[in-house]
Formats: C-alpha cells, structure tokens, sequence
C-alpha cells in the first residue's frame, strides 16, 4: 500500500540568516518532492537571491500559488509572503523580523484550515521579531498560543530524545519554576509523545537532576529530594518508566543515555548542549500541539549567512520527521481508536437476518 503524500509548510525565517539558504539546498533534491508536497512561505525576491549564490539551488522551480490549498503535487510550491525591501545577509533588522513573522502567520492561516498537514520552519531572529504583537521568546511558546496547547520542546536524532522542563527563560529563573507537579505533567506528556509520534511502545525516561551531582545528598541543593524525585515517584507509580535523577555529566559522559528512550531536562543548555554534541543534525520537535511543527536545530547564524557555508542537513532531517511523525501520529489514532463502531458495522454486514428483514421489521 502507497503512503499519503503530505503537504509540508516551510517558513522562511530571517531572510538575512541561513534560513533560505538550508531550505534552497534541502529541496534542490528532486526526492523531496517524491516524499511530500512542500509549500514554503516567503519573499520570492529573497529565495532568488541566494539562488545566485548556491549552484545546487539553481535547479529548484518554485510554482507560485496563493495558499497550500493550490499546491501541485510533485512541485516545490511558494506562497509569496515576507518581502523585505533589503535582503542583507548577516544582519540582524527590525524588517527582516518581521518579515519571518508575516510567513509565520501565513503558514499557520493554512495549517489552521486543515490545508497542511505539518509544518516545518527555518531559524528565526528572538530579539527582531518582537513587537506588539509577537511577544514570543520562540517558535514554541508562539505555537503553543496560536494552537492553544502546552508545547514541550523535544531535540531529537537516531541516538536521542530530550525533553525540556523549561524553555526559553533566564538561568536565574530556572529553579522557582521547576515544580513537582510541572515534571510529573511533563513526564506523562513525553511519555505519551514518545509512543504516538515516536512509535516506541513503552518508553524509559531518564529525568535529570537540577544541581551538579544531582544534589549530594543535599549538601549542593535540596531540589532533587524535594521535588523531582518525588515527581519520579509519582510518575512511575502512574505507570510512567521513570528513572533518575541523574547527574548530567554522568548520564552523557558515561554512555548511559542509551539505555533510554526519551531524557528530560531541567532547563535548555542542560539539555541542548549534550545534545548537540552528539546529535549535530538533530531537530527541534515541538510535541503537545494538535499539529506537528519541526525544525533544524540551530539558529539564524549570521556569521556565515550569504557565503554558501550552511549545511542543510538538518533541514532535511527536519522535513522527514515531519513526515514520519505525522503518519505515526495518524496511525495511533487509528489504532487506539474504540474498536465498538467499527465491530458492530462488521457484524451486520456478516448477519444475513439482519440484512434481509424489512425496514419495518427491524424497528
């Protein structure tokens, strides 16, 4: 039986970044178009531009169309969007801010009619994009707003999955905001996405500890005894696999990381520094969302932007887990889907009685 072809948004984040440069090189591969419709949302002026500068991308054929509900089938599709009138590679400006932002809106107008079936964004600048009214520290507090869920921003590869406790918030606020309750919610919720969009059938979770030699017994913190563990304990008496908490340093620089499936950090250098140490073409899942948004893994990256220097691996990876999730998500629900419905269907087709008998009668 032949998969669905799904129609996968692609924003084009800070035109002055690496964003367009990553996307032109992931789909100058004619095989992406055999895996999914993309439809990226961006200035046309913007991608024509570092099409001059990268010879792979010389080859990408953009079909213009007014929103995804128009895309073609084995085309890389644009819905013009975010024209800036200065395309300066490398530059961090107010209009290249809100640029990303305008292809952002589009892209989720479409996803909110049912019109994608995921969504997949390039890097975007934290500090221009803020105005009245983007007020987001990132894609995952943006998207948890406009798609009215709890988002957890989950890093994943072959090798690793993290989740996050905490996001995008200054060190000096991390510890009041970690909770009992916020890890025991966190631990269902990765545990939930581990099996539905992962297909993994009962995950392990490592959860890590806060201070450095998970506390010592409380001589370097009281954290790990009064909140998380007793998080793990409540977790795992709901039937989570819980285990922990872990030392970092210990957990990654002693291999033990592989004998589980999905890791939970405290907050986001704790997770993302490990990670991207070992997983350099790692992507960015946003999980807890009725619809599935990846990423690649790094930012904007103006140091090098304009200079044909990117690597778009992570891209790619990028646009094939939004594949891959999206069909294992729509293959959970139909698999723990109530069976009743569908039995009871079953069984009037097979009963001859049922069938034969007048409308009348079966009243």
């Amino acid at each position: 039986m032949s998969q669905p072809i799904y129609r996968i948004g692609i924003t084009q984040g800070d035109p002055n970044g690496i964003g367009w440069e990553v996307i032109l090189k992931a789909l100058a591969d004619p095989r992406i178009t055999e895996l999914c419709t993309p439809v990226v949302y961006g200035s046309p002026a913007a991608a024509a531009r570092y099409q001059q500068t990268i010879a792979e991308a010389e080859a990408v054929s953009f079909h213009p169309v007014v929103s995804a509900h128009e895309a073609r089938a084995g085309k890389v599709n644009l819905v013009a969007c975010g024209e800036v009138e200065r395309i300066e590679p490398g530059k961090a400006t107010p209009e290249a801010g809100r640029a990303a932002v305008e292809a952002l809106r589009a892209a989720m107008r479409d996803l909110k009619e049912g019109r994608l079936d995921a969504l997949v964004t390039a890097p975007i600048d934290k500090e221009t994009v803020q105005s009245d009214d983007f007020c987001h520290t990132g894609h995952t507090e943006w998207l948890g707003a406009e798609l009215e869920g709890e988002p957890m921003m989950i890093l994943a590869s072959d090798r690793l999955r993290v989740g996050l406790v905490t996001k995008h918030i200054p060190v000096s606020q991390i510890a009041a905001s970690i909770t009992k309750e916020k890890i025991v919610g966190d631990l269902h919720a990765l545990r939930r996405t581990l099996k539905q969009d992962f297909g993994i059938v009962e995950p392990r979770i490592a959860v890590m500890a806060l201070n450095p030699h998970a506390g010592d017994g409380g001589l370097l913190g009281r954290e790990e005894e009064e909140t998380i563990r007793p998080a793990i304990v409540e977790a795992y008496e709901a039937g989570v696999l819980a285990f922990g908490p872990f030392a970092a340093d210990g957990l990654f620089a002693g291999g033990g990381y592989a004998k589980y499936d999905g890791i939970l950090a405290m907050y986001h250098d704790q997770g993302l520094a490990p990670f991207k140490t070992l997983s350099p073409d790692g992507v960015n899942f946003t999980a807890g969302l009725s619809a599935v948004r990846t990423s690649p893994d790094h930012g904007v990256a103006f140091d090098i932007a304009g200079k044909d220097r990117a690597d778009a691996q992570s891209m790619r990876n990028a646009l094939y887990a939004a594949i891959d999730i999206t069909r294992r998500r729509r293959a959970w629900v139909q698999w723990t889907a109530s069976p009743l419905p569908k039995a009871e269907r079953e069984k009037s087709r097979r009963d001859v009685s049922v069938r034969e008998l007048p409308q009348n009668d079966r009243e």
